[in-house]
């Protein structure tokens, strides 16, 4: 089956659709030091243009620019024609049904074709951005070579590289949550004050990312602890595809260091939990009211911030409990509760491959806190170790900052590289050629 891209429904302009192309400063971007501040005329040969780049220090900027438009080259008149192709088939499925039969599946159907005229418009926009850069590199070696020049072609090939890697994440969100919001909770291990303070960078961390993808993350549930740590909280990103950027991010995020004066690790635990937040209508999901324990939270009271209107409500069958205690009514935070229940069967159904929410197998539900995800080394050096993709960052405090980027764009790496050697293994040899093969890994299939 094809996997299709899914971009944000909604957007007003490509901006929007992919909002970590906003920069509102020149510290986003790579800093360009102008070494000279005079034109250097660029030689008719190609050594010359390349002494000339290299004079300015800017000649790595020249070959990442160059890059970057090979690769728009390459993808991006095969997207694009991609799809146009499903507008046209989307169109015409529009033609047949009639639309006042069903509301429902009319709506789906727009909604579909508005998404692949989104998707278009964002490609094309590439194509502009793309021919923006290479005219202006062209410019610069057919007049003068100078910074600024240089600097324009940059900034305007890291705008086509970032929309490329935004519609290629975007065709691997394919899971029936990815195109919700996001719910992110985190816990404090059991080794108490450390593990509370290591809480509260994380929290800080997700909504630093939030933030520079030109979001806000709400805080809807925080639990201080009597030592003045974290012992939980709750993040709530409303803004489309949330779950599926952060659905990778599950898991048990260990901190290492040392103590004071001692070789020994000290080892610090958080337990990260990402549950998609239903921007739309909740799904129906009929629940028996017999499989429910409504009560308070564990941990009652205002001495743990907590008020008489907190709600945790229990699920029988699969020993799932939720919470909500961030709203000020109790009708409300029940409401919340029963819909972040509803959404965790929802990501447990799909997990186990099953329809029937009756038939989930309790035993087989994926403990949070019995899969580690990643590793924030303090010491001898600093270090983020991604335990899932494998990959590894030395800037510690730059991944403490939000810009978890890399980490992200790894996990749909590793999820494209299995899709790839899926396809493989199923091509069978002489039942595909090698043009199918390359066109089904191209394309997504």
């Amino acid at each position: 089956m094809a996997t299709e891209a899914l971009f944000i429904r909604g957007a007003k302009s490509t901006d929007y659709l992919f909002p970590s192309m906003r920069r509102e400063s020149t510290t986003s971007r790579h800093p360009l030091r102008v070494l000279v501040s005079s034109k250097i005329r660029a030689s008719s040969s190609t050594d010359g243009k390349k002494n000339a780049y290299k004079e300015l220090g800017l000649f790595s900027l020249k070959k990442k620019i160059d890059d970057v438009l090979l690769r728009a080259e390459m993808l991006g008149p095969t997207a694009l024609e991609l799809e146009e192709t499903r507008r046209i088939a989307q169109e015409q499925i529009m033609r047949d049904f009639n639309l006042w039969d069903d509301p429902d599946k009319s709506n789906e159907i727009l909604a579909e074709l508005a998404d692949r005229v989104r998707v278009i418009d964002a490609l094309k926009d590439v194509k502009y951005k793309a021919e923006d850069a290479k005219l202006i590199t062209e410019l610069s070696e057919i007049d003068a070579i100078t910074c600024g020049l240089v600097e324009q072609a940059y900034s305007a090939s890291l705008d086509v590289s970032m929309l490329l890697d935004k519609y290629e994440m975007s065709k691997f969100l394919q899971g029936p949550c990815d195109v919700e919001g996001a719910c992110v909770i985190i816990k404090a291990g059991l080794d108490g004050t450390e593990s509370e303070k290591w809480v509260e960078k994380l929290l800080s961390m997700y909504i630093k990312w939030a933030k520079k993808q030109g979001h806000r993350g709400r805080v809807v549930d925080k639990h201080p602890s009597v030592s003045g740590g974290i012992k939980s909280a709750g993040i709530e990103f409303e803004f489309e595809n949330a779950y599926g950027y952060l659905s990778g991010e599950r898991g048990v995020h260990r901190m290492i260091g040392f103590q004071n004066g001692s070789i020994d690790n000290k080892v610090s635990l958080a337990g990260v939990d990402v549950v998609p937040l239903f921007l739309g209508a909740t799904p129906d999901l009929q629940i028996n009211d017999e499989d429910l324990i409504v009560s308070s939270p564990p941990l009652f009271g205002e001495k743990y911030g907590l008020s008489e209107a907190a709600v945790c409500i229990q699920h029988i069958p699969t020993g799932i409990c939720v919470q909500s205690t961030g709203e000020r009514t109790l009708f409300a935070n029940k409401t919340k509760a029963l819909n972040r229940l509803k959404a965790k069967l929802l990501v447990i159904a799909e997990e186990q491959k099953i329809s029937d929410l009756s038939s989930i197998k309790r035993d087989a539900i994926v403990d949070v806190w019995k899969n580690e995800t990643r590793r924030y080394i303090l010491q001898p050096r600093k270090l983020v170790q991604d335990v899932k993709t494998g990959i590894q960052l030395t800037d510690l405090n730059s991944v403490l900052n939000g810009n978890i980027e890399p980490l992200i764009g790894a996990r749909f790496n590793y999820r494209q590289s299995s899709s790839c050697h899926r396809i493989l293994a199923s091509a069978g040899g002489a039942e595909a050629t090698n043009k199918e093969v390359m066109f089904q890994l191209r394309v997504g299939y």
